[in-house]
């Protein structure tokens, strides 16, 4: 949706963005009568911030079954955050590369998969508590690091964050068709390149997300690609997009 994000107070003149505060009601008096004071841009994110520092005390290094309540409060708090998030701030396209967004939208498959896992095992508990101690700063643990029974879980995080980012991805380029606004971009052939990306997204859907991690992170890449490029309009970005995916799932 496109916004007045720039906001002036009626009450007090207090002016502000609600592009960085998320925020109607004015920040100093509260009120909520403003007036729009800039033109309307697309902004699909939202102020949001992930403090896992509760579940991590709750989930400790215990062994044996995980706490069934600790399990699906984390995946709420998850769930909550990722739907927050977008990747069009204010009219501008950000791109794939948020190492706290891509960590909960794995932590959010693993907590899932170790949870539902017979006889999990120690690298399988190891590697949950490792997501768990770090996504909220942005510690995302490489594609070889991945154990072999939870790399259905990175691919099914990947396909969602991608998803997520491709339907930015699409209403930008739709926006900047609309406006005009092609500068040296081929923004057909980018819609070509958008169209191949849906294509492998479904492909690694298909497969229940049981891919080489190697395999999901040239998926992450590509997307940040385009996204790139519909930023910048440097071809060797478009060019990287096909690359990455011209290659063959595994």
């Amino acid at each position: 949706m496109k916004v007045r994000g720039e906001r002036e107070c009626v009450s007090c003149g207090t002016q502000w963005s609600y592009y960085e505060t998320g925020e109607v009601a004015c920040p100093e008096c509260g009120s909520v009568q403003s007036v729009g004071i800039a033109e309307r841009r697309r902004h699909t994110d939202s102020p949001a911030e992930l403090d896992l520092t509760a579940h991590r005390a709750r989930f400790g290094e215990a062994s044996g079954p995980l706490p069934e309540e600790g399990v699906d409060d984390l995946k709420r708090d998850l769930r909550g955050y990722v739907r927050k998030r977008g990747f069009i701030d204010g009219g501008d396209l950000r791109g794939l590369d948020d190492d706290v967004l891509l960590a909960a939208y794995e932590l959010l498959q693993v907590v899932d998969a170790v949870d539902r896992l017979p006889d999990p095992d120690e690298r399988d508990r190891d590697y949950l508590l490792r997501l768990l101690a770090g996504a909220d700063g942005g510690d995302r643990p490489a594609p070889e690091d991945v154990p072999p029974n939870l790399h259905a879980a990175r691919g099914l995080a990947t396909v969602a964050a991608v998803e997520a980012y491709r339907e930015d991805l699409r209403t930008h380029l739709e926006d900047l068709t609309a406006d005009g606004a092609d500068g040296d971009r081929d923004l057909e052939a980018a819609r070509d390149v958008l169209e191949s990306l849906r294509d492998r997204s479904k492909r690694v859907e298909s497969l229940q997300g049981d891919v080489d991690p190697e395999t999901a992170e040239t998926l992450v890449r590509a997307a940040d690609d385009l996204g790139r490029y519909l930023r910048t309009g440097r071809p060797d970005a478009l060019e990287s997009a096909r690359d990455r995916l011209s290659e063959p799932v595994v």
